[in-house]
């Protein structure tokens, strides 16, 4: 048998009665995410224009809190933040996970199809974190995790659009936790490994479910904690138990 691992068995207490907002949470890694926020007690605005009311009932069930929030994140970024505000106050965690694919090969991408996801991955993430900046500012604390790919690190066939957009949240994610230092605000980047309705068909028969989102959600709960310390501007890929700091190093 082995021993117990002491660094594993982290005690996360910080986290209770914090406001966390989760986009894309209707399901999959949204869905887990909110879920483990609320077993650590924080209060979850779950945010999904299909239906976020499951996950809701789900986390009451449990005992847990959290709301609904049916908004666009996009369009409707405004009045997403508002509904976290005006039912706990304030927000102190926002993870940005809402996403969409529109893959197609490079020659045959639509501008249509390339400015559909370049909206939800890019722009809503910045709308979002631009809504509650001034929120972390004011009370000099605040933690930002935004999703990028390991499509936007190494390129895949077919994802030209998606591709861009993750790889510019990641630079997006390291600029503001520079300019959020000062005020103690967090950000890093997650590129998770997981298998939801939205990536099951990239995987291979022999790794179906072998990738759980709930594989994910632990260290998102962990990373958005204050037991972690002042871990920020990194980027993590993390799934099926395993969870690895990229670096970019300089070949001269």
């Amino acid at each position: 048998m082995l021993p117990e691992n002491s660094q594993g068995s982290i005690k996360i207490k910080s986290l209770k009665d914090k406001v966390v907002i989760v986009t894309g949470a209707g399901a999959g890694l949204g869905r887990s995410h909110a879920l483990w926020f609320a077993k650590y007690g924080a209060k979850v605005v779950v945010n999904d224009f299909k239906d976020p009311d499951t996950v809701v009932k789900e986390i009451k069930a449990n005992g847990g809190t959290a709301i609904s929030s049916w908004h666009d994140v996009f369009t409707q970024s405004e009045e997403l933040v508002k509904t976290a505000i005006n039912a706990f106050g304030t927000v102190d965690v926002l993870v940005n996970n809402a996403g969409i694919l529109r893959d197609r090969s490079f020659t045959k991408m639509t501008t249509e199809e390339w400015d559909q996801v370049i909206k939800i991955h890019l722009l809503a993430v910045f709308k979002l974190c631009k809504l509650v900046w001034p929120i972390f500012q004011a009370k000099s604390s605040g933690c930002i995790i935004n999703t990028t790919s390991t499509s936007g690190i190494y390129g895949n066939f077919g994802q030209a659009n998606y591709a861009s957009a993750k790889a510019a949240i990641l630079s997006f994610s390291r600029t503001l936790a520079i300019e959020g230092k000062k005020y103690k605000i967090r950000v890093n980047a997650i590129a998770p490994h997981a298998e939801t309705s939205m990536t099951k068909t990239i995987f291979k028969e022999t790794e179906l479910n072998k990738f759980s989102p709930s594989q994910v959600s632990p260290f998102v709960v962990l990373l958005a904690s204050d037991e972690i310390g002042g871990i920020s501007g990194e980027l993590f890929e993390v799934g099926a138990g395993w969870i690895g700091k990229l670096l970019i190093s300089r070949k001269v």
